[in-house]
């Protein structure tokens, strides 16, 4: 849920100076009571099929699930599952505009954008894009936009919201992950090379202003932003959670982590960071100042629940992963295949502060 072709030496070298200086912060931290969760409950929703993102709709308490060839629409309160999107293949993400009571889907199979009602959930209309498999999806409301971030063509593609015509397509530097609008004139996106980096759209200009290193942050995929202090937490492999600042693109922190993280969420009112780990983690970090973390708890969830969506109002985290079968045998075309998800295991995990 954004860059330079050359990347400036000043500023590698500064980061790489960083990177001396930042001790990984402990888990072993005393956990803080008021920032603790733990698991309360867990919904099984049937049918068949993985999933990709989950969107939280806190004012109309739904989750919008992504489920391959369709969104499920979901009760935050219940699990109970009160509508659906159709014929939207191989999407990943949705983008909820509420002031236009419009809802926008990021179809990777199928290289396109689905716009619905958000009231009716009804499918207004299809749209192509000129990408290969758009993956993240962005509404970014000063300019009335929508942002495209496609894996395959590795580039971002800017569509006017209103009449879905293409505005700009602007290069990036590797496969492009979770994006963030600061609301203040740029947008951050993850770059998921093995060498991280994170990279910074102005949305006036529509061009790539910085592309920073992520020193120790192997392919990043989650990315969350505090605003009010111009901090983002990339998640990454190697067990680790980057904070960066968001003005100067100096690293000012790292955070051990769990195995396999997707997603991130930072919660301004509380001062808390979230991991969803696939090794089947949660890990909550509180941040004690802008450039001092510690983490507080790591809750065990399920295996594969890398993926969430955070409650702002009731301060509740949704997780989804599934049962799966064995790990099919490797060929040529696939060869490090991943086990399927069993029909009727699809699982929406609540994570809930004690």
């Amino acid at each position: 849920m954004l860059t330079l072709t050359v990347r400036s030496l000043t500023l590698y070298g500064a980061c790489a100076a960083a990177l001396v200086s930042l001790p990984i912060a402990a888990s072993s931290a005393a956990p803080t009571a008021a920032a603790d969760y733990q698991i309360t409950e867990r919904w099984k929703l049937p049918g068949v099929g993985g999933w990709d993102y989950v969107t939280m709709d806190a004012a109309h308490h739904r989750l919008f699930v992504t489920r391959g060839d369709r969104v499920e629409v979901v009760d935050s309160s219940n699990g109970q599952i009160v509508g659906k999107i159709p014929g939207t293949s191989g999407v990943h993400g949705v983008a909820l505009v509420p002031e236009h009571n419009r809802g926008y889907s990021s179809n990777g199979k199928a290289n396109s954008v689905t716009e619905f009602d958000l009231d009716t959930l009804a499918v207004l209309r299809e749209v192509p894009v000129a990408a290969m498999n758009p993956d993240a999806i962005l509404y970014v409301a000063g300019h009335r936009q929508l942002y495209l971030f496609n894996g395959k063509s590795r580039d971002l593609v800017v569509l006017d919201a209103e009449t879905l015509a293409l505005v700009k397509k602007v290069p990036m530097p590797d496969k492009p992950e979770f994006a963030q609008d600061d609301g203040h004139g740029h947008v951050y996106v993850n770059i998921e090379s093995e060498k991280g980096q994170i990279v910074r759209v102005d949305t006036d200009t529509l061009t790539v202003d910085a592309t920073w290193a992520l020193p120790g942050c192997a392919t990043p995929t989650g990315l969350a932003i505090d605003r009010r202090h111009n901090r983002l937490f990339s998640v990454c492999d190697g067990k680790v959670m980057a904070v960066t600042d968001a003005k100067s693109g100096k690293q000012i922190a790292r955070v051990a982590i769990g195995e396999g993280p997707d997603a991130a969420e930072f919660d301004e009112a509380t001062g808390t960071v979230f991991s969803s780990n696939g090794e089947g983690t949660l890990t909550v970090v509180k941040q004690d100042t802008p450039d001092r973390y510690h983490v507080v708890a790591t809750v065990t969830t399920q295996k594969g629940a890398r993926t969430m969506t955070y409650d702002p109002t009731t301060r509740r985290v949704y997780l989804v992963t599934a049962e799966f079968g064995p790990v099919p045998a490797a060929t040529p075309e696939s060869p490090h295949p991943r086990p399927m998800p069993l029909p009727d295991t699809f699982t929406i995990l609540v994570a809930s502060p004690r």
